[in-house]
C-alpha cells in the first residue's frame, strides 16, 4: 500500500465524503478490500483512538466544594456558627475540621464510586466488523481508523462516520437529528453539495441500524466524527442518582429536621425554663445537631452499589446504571428467551427430512432417534437443502489457519457446517458474488431469504419457521429432481413431522427454493416469497446449559417465577422447559397466534395465576406486550432480548437484560444489564447478588442510625438535669467518634456475606423502602438505647465510685475535675465498645451471627481494630486528652467496658432467635458460599 511507502497520512479536514467512491478509497489510500492490519495499527498510532475526549480541565476542586456545600455539611456550619456566636470557640474550630474531613473521606468515596461505575464500560467494549487483510473480523471499535472498510448490518451501532460503497440499510438517526424514523441510506444513492447529515450514502457514530447490511469506508473517527463536534459543545452527563439514594437523602434530611427544630427550640427552653445558662444551652443544640447528622450516610451508599456492580461483573452482569443494582432484588418475574439462553447455543444440524426420509446427518455424533435409511436419488434433494443453507446465509465460518473465530448467528453457522458434511459448501466469497438480492430474517413473518445465481440460473431461496415457509410452498422436491404438488395430505405429513422432531427438543428449520426468470427478478418480498418449493426440513440440536435447571430451582425457592417467551416451536419450547424444570410436566403454552387473539383483559387473567408460561411463536412486539401487561399487575419484571426488534420490551421492562455474546449493539444499548456469558443461571447470580448489595446496604444504614440514641443521650441526659448532672459527654469527643470511628465498619458491612436462605424468601415488594419501620426500632429503640444504657452505666459508675453526689461540682480545679473527665472518657469509650456489638449484630437480620462465621468478614475485622487503636490513642495519648478533654482509664474501668459489645450483640442475638421461633426461615440453615 502506498502509504506505507512513506506518503503522508491523508488530512481529514480536507476530504470530501461526498465525492465519488473511487475519488474517496484513492483520497485514503484504501481499496474495497479494506486496509491490511499493519497499516490500520500504524494509522492508529497517527489519528488516536476512535473514541470522544471529555472537555474541560480538573473536575475534582467542584467536587470537593459540592462535598463542602452538601445539605448535611450546611447543618453542621451551622452548628459551627452557632458555637463561635455563643464564644465556643475551640468546639465552632473542630466543628469545621469535622466538615472538611468528612467532605474529604465523601470526596474520595465519590471518586472511587465514579471510577467504579466508568471501570464497567470496559467490560462492554464497543465492537465493530471490519475487512482487514481481506477477511472480516470483529475489532474493538476504539480501533476503527480512516479508510477501514466497515461491514454494517441490522442491530449493529455505527461507530464511525463512514461513505456506503455496498449495500443499503435503514439507520436510526435519532442521536444526531432527533428524527424517531430511521432513514435509508444506500451506497447507490449519491449526493453532492448537501448537509452532511442529509447524504443519502453517507452513514455516522453513535446511530444504528436497524435493517439492512452494507459495507462503508471509514472517512472520520474519534473527536472528527459529527457525533465529536456535538461531543465538544456538551458537558459531561453528571452520574445518575439512584432511587435508593433519593430514598435515604429524604430520610436524612428529616432527621437533620428534626434535629434542627428540636435543637433550635431547646435554647430557649433550657434558658428561661431550666435555667441553664446560655453557653450550655448552645452546646446542647450543637451536640444534638451534630449527634443527628449521618454525614457518611450518602457516600458510603453511593460506594456500595458501586462495587455492587463490580461485583455483579465478576458473576457475568454488567449494569449499566447504579439503580439496576437495587431494583434486582426485588424482581420477581423473569422472562427469558430459549435459545442460547436456556440452551447452550452450540447448534449442529442432527436430522434432516426430505422426501428421502428422516436421516441422520453424514459424521454426526448426537443419536436423537433413529429415522429411515436414505434412499436411492437422495443426494439431488440433499445437494438442493445444502445449497439453501449455504446460500440463504450471513454467518462466516473460521477461516483456515486463521486465529480470528467464526462470525455470525449460531443457527447459520450449524447450517454451513451442514452443508459442508453434505459436501456442498461454498465460499463466504463465492457466497456474495452469487448474491442479488437479499430480505433480512423478520421476526414477526419468521422468515430470510435471498436471491441468488447458482446451478445455472437464478433461485429464490429462502428459510424460516416450518409453518411460515410451508404455506407460502405449492410444491416438493422429489429425490430425483422433480416436483410434486404439496396436497393437503402432504402439509399435514410436514406437520407431523415438524411435531416429531420438535418434541425431542430439536429446533426445526423449512427450506425452499424457487428458480426465477433472469429478465424480471423479483423486487419485493411477497414477491421472492410465494409459490417456492419445500425440499425439506432441518432439526437442530442445542442441549440445556447444564447449570440451568439447578438455577431455575434456585428461582423457585426464591419466589420467582420463570416465563419463556421465545420465537421457537411450542413443542421444542416445551420440551427444553420440562428438561429445565419450568413450568412442571404440562406447562400452559400460548402461542403467538392464540397471543394476538387474546384481550388485555384476558392476558391479564392469564399472568395473574401466577404460574409459569410459555409463549411460542412469539413476536418482539408480544414482550412488550406481557412487559406491560405484568408490570400493570405490579410484578418487577426483568426481561431478556438479543434483536433490534427487542429494544422496546427491554426498555420497558425494569431490567432489560441484553445478551453481552449473540445480542445486537441495539439490544445492549437498551438494555440496562447485559450478561457476558447469555447464561440464564447468571440472571440469577445477579438477582441473588442483587439481594445481597440490598439487604447490606439496610445492614450498614441500622449501623449508622443506631448510633444516633447513643449520641444524643449525653445531651438529653445533660439537659434534664436541669445542670445537676455534669455534661456526660463533651461535643469534642462526640466529633471525634463522628470522624474517626464510624465509617469503616459501615463499609465492612457493606462486603457482607449473603445470609443463609437469601434465595429461599420471597422477592421484596417494589414499593417496599430501603429504610422501614422495624429497621428504625431496631436500630434507635434497640440496639440504640442498649449502647446508650451501657454507656450512661459506665459514666455514672466512675463518677459515683470518685463519691459523687448530684448537684456536686466537676469542673477545673474541683476535686472532682479529673474523676469527670475519667466518666466522660469512659461515656466515649462505651460508644466504641457498643458501636462494636452493633456491627457484630447489623451483620444479620435474621438469621443467628454463628450461620455466616464470626470471622468470615475480615474487612469488618480490620475496622474494628482501627477504631479500638484510635480510641486508645484518643485516650491516652497527652494531645488528644488536652484537646477532647480525655484522661487516662484504669484496668478495672477498662475491664468495666469489655463486656459491652457482647451484650450489646448477645441481646440482638436473642432478639433474632425469638423472631426465628416465630417466623422460621424457610429453609434450612447453612454456611453462606
Amino acid at each position: 500500500m502506498s502509504a506505507e511507502l512513506g506518503e503522508p497520512e491523508p488530512a481529514l479536514g480536507r476530504l470530501d465524503p461526498e465525492e465519488r467512491a473511487e475519488l474517496l478509497l484513492r483520497d485514503l489510500r484504501s481499496s474495497r478490500d479494506g486496509l491490511t492490519s499493519r497499516e490500520a495499527a500504524r494509522r492508529l498510532v497517527h489519528y488516536g483512538p476512535n473514541m470522544l475526549r471529555r472537555r474541560g480541565g480538573r473536575r475534582w476542586p467542584r467536587e470537593l466544594a459540592r462535598q463542602l456545600t452538601h445539605p448535611l455539611a450546611l447543618l453542621l456550619w451551622a452548628a459551627a456558627l452557632l458555637a463561635w456566636w455563643a464564644g465556643i470557640v475551640a468546639v465552632a474550630l473542630a466543628v469545621v475540621v469535622v466538615i472538611v474531613v468528612n467532605a474529604a473521606f465523601a470526596f474520595v468515596q465519590e471518586m472511587q464510586a465514579e471510577r467504579a461505575v466508568e471501570a464497567l464500560a470496559a467490560y462492554l467494549p464497543e465492537r465493530a466488523k471490519v475487512l482487514r487483510d481481506g477477511q472480516e473480523q470483529v475489532i474493538e471499535a476504539d480501533h476503527l481508523v480512516p479508510g477501514d472498510v466497515l461491514v454494517v448490518e441490522e442491530g449493529d451501532r455505527i461507530s464511525a462516520d463512514a461513505r456506503l460503497i455496498a449495500g443499503g440499510v435503514e439507520v436510526d438517526l435519532s442521536a444526531l437529528t432527533g428524527e424517531s424514523m430511521p432513514a435509508y441510506r444506500s451506497a447507490d444513492l449519491t449526493d453532492v453539495r448537501v448537509p452532511l447529515l442529509q447524504a443519502r450514502d453517507l452513514v455516522f457514530s453513535g446511530t444504528a441500524c436497524t435493517e439492512g447490511d452494507g459495507r462503508a469506508l471509514v472517512f472520520a473517527t474519534g473527536m472528527h466524527t459529527e457525533l465529536g463536534r456535538i461531543a465538544a459543545l456538551s458537558e459531561r452527563v453528571e452520574r445518575e442518582i439512584s432511587p435508593l439514594e433519593s430514598q435515604v437523602r429524604r430520610v436524612a434530611w428529616l432527621i437533620a429536621l428534626i434535629a434542627v427544630v428540636t435543637g433550635l427550640a431547646f435554647v430557649p427552653v433550657a434558658v428561661f425554663g431550666a435555667k441553664l445558662p446560655l453557653h450550655d444551652a448552645v452546646v446542647f443544640a450543637v451536640g444534638l445537631l451534630v449527634g443527628n447528622v449521618p454525614e457518611g450516610l450518602l457516600p458510603v451508599i453511593t460506594l456500595a452499589l458501586a462495587l455492587g456492580g463490580r461485583e455483579l461483573v465478576r458473576r457475568g452482569a454488567v449494569v449499566k446504571r447504579l439503580s439496576a443494582v437495587e431494583t434486582l432484588g426485588s424482581a420477581d418475574v423473569i422472562c427469558t428467551d430459549k435459545t442460547g439462553t436456556l440452551t447452550e447455543n452450540r447448534m449442529h444440524v442432527a436430522r434432516v427430512w426430505t422426501a428421502a426420509g428422516d436421516q441422520r446427518l453424514p459424521d454426526s455424533d448426537t443419536d436423537t432417534g433413529t429415522g429411515t435409511a436414505q434412499g436411492g436419488g437422495g443426494d439431488v434433494v440433499l445437494a438442493a437443502l445444502a445449497a439453501v443453507m449455504s446460500r440463504c446465509n450471513n454467518a462466516q465460518p473460521a477461516a483456515p489457519g486463521s486465529a480470528n473465530g467464526p462470525i455470525g448467528d449460531p443457527t447459520e453457522l450449524a447450517l454451513l457446517e451442514a452443508a459442508a458434511r453434505l459436501g456442498h459448501g461454498i465460499s463466504p466469497s463465492d457466497r456474495e458474488q452469487g448474491r442479488r438480492r437479499q430480505f433480512h430474517f423478520d421476526p414477526v413473518l419468521k422468515l430470510m431469504s435471498t436471491v441468488d445465481e447458482r446451478d445455472h440460473g437464478m433461485w429464490a431461496d429462502t428459510k424460516g419457521a416450518p409453518e411460515a415457509v410451508v404455506q407460502r410452498c405449492d410444491r416438493v422436491l422429489q429425490t430425483d429432481g422433480s416436483t410434486l404438488p404439496l396436497t393437503e395430505h402432504l402439509r399435514r405429513q410436514v406437520e407431523e413431522q415438524v411435531d416429531s422432531l420438535a418434541r425431542r427438543g430439536l429446533r426445526v428449520l423449512a427450506l425452499a427454493e424457487r428458480r426465477l426468470d433472469p429478465s424480471a427478478l423479483p423486487e419485493t418480498r411477497a414477491e421472492t416469497e410465494q409459490d417456492l418449493t419445500l425440499i425439506g426440513l432441518t432439526a437442530m440440536a442445542d442441549p440445556p446449559r447444564p447449570e440451568v435447571a439447578e438455577a431455575v430451582t434456585h428461582c423457585h425457592n426464591a419466589g420467582l417465577r420463570v416465563i419463556i417467551v421465545t420465537g421457537d416451536h411450542s413443542l421444542t419450547a416445551t420440551a427444553i422447559a420440562r428438561q429445565v424444570g419450568i413450568g412442571g410436566e404440562h406447562p400452559t403454552v400460548v402461542t403467538g397466534e392464540e397471543l394476538d387473539r387474546m384481550s388485555e383483559d384476558d392476558l391479564d387473567r392469564l399472568l395473574r395465576h401466577g404460574g409459569e408460561l410459555i409463549f411460542a411463536r412469539s413476536s418482539p412486539e408480544a414482550k412488550l406486550r406481557i412487559a406491560d401487561a405484568l408490570r400493570a399487575e405490579g410484578h418487577t419484571v426483568a426481561m431478556t432480548g438479543d434483536g433490534v426488534n427487542d429494544a422496546p420490551a427491554l426498555r420497558r421492562a425494569d431490567i432489560g437484560v441484553a445478551m453481552g455474546r449473540s445480542g445486537t449493539d441495539v439490544a445492549r444499548e437498551a438494555a440496562t444489564m447485559v450478561l457476558t456469558d447469555d447464561n440464564f443461571a447468571t440472571i440469577v447470580a445477579a438477582v441473588r447478588a442483587g439481594r445481597q448489595i440490598y439487604d447490606n446496604i439496610r445492614k450498614f444504614i441500622c449501623y449508622i442510625f443506631a448510633h444516633t440514641t447513643p449520641e444524643v443521650t449525653p445531651f438529653l441526659v445533660f439537659a434534664l438535669g436541669g445542670g445537676a448532672i455534669p455534661l456526660p459527654l463533651t461535643v469534642m469527643q462526640l466529633l471525634a467518634f463522628d470522624v474517626g470511628t464510624e465509617t469503616l465498619p459501615a463499609l465492612a458491612l457493606g462486603r457482607e456475606r449473603a445470609e443463609p436462605g437469601l434465595m429461599d424468601r420471597p422477592p421484596r415488594p417494589r414499593s417496599e423502602g430501603v429504610i422501614r419501620g422495624p429497621m428504625l426500632l431496631r436500630a434507635w429503640l434497640f440496639l440504640g438505647v442498649i449502647c446508650a444504657v451501657l454507656q450512661m452505666t459506665g459514666f455514672f459508675a466512675v463518677l459515683i465510685h470518685a463519691g459523687w453526689h448530684l448537684g456536686d461540682p466537676t469542673g477545673p480545679g474541683t476535686p472532682l475535675h479529673h474523676a469527670y473527665r475519667q466518666a466522660t472518657t469512659m461515656t466515649f469509650l462505651g460508644m466504641v465498645a457498643g458501636q462494636i456489638g452493633t456491627a457484630f449484630a447489623a451483620r444479620t437480620d435474621h438469621a443467628s451471627l454463628r450461620s455466616i462465621g464470626v470471622f468470615t468478614n475480615p474487612l469488618l475485622l480490620w475496622g474494628i481494630a482501627f477504631e479500638l487503636t484510635l480510641a486508645a490513642v484518643f485516650i491516652y495519648a497527652p494531645p488528644f486528652q488536652d484537646l477532647l478533654g480525655t484522661a487516662a482509664l484504669t484496668p478495672a474501668m477498662l475491664a468495666f467496658v469489655i463486656p459491652f459489645p457482647f451484650l450489646v450483640w448477645g441481646a440482638d442475638e436473642l432478639r433474632r432467635w425469638l423472631l426465628r421461633r416465630r417466623t422460621p426461615a424457610p429453609a434450612t440453615e447453612h454456611p453462606a458460599r
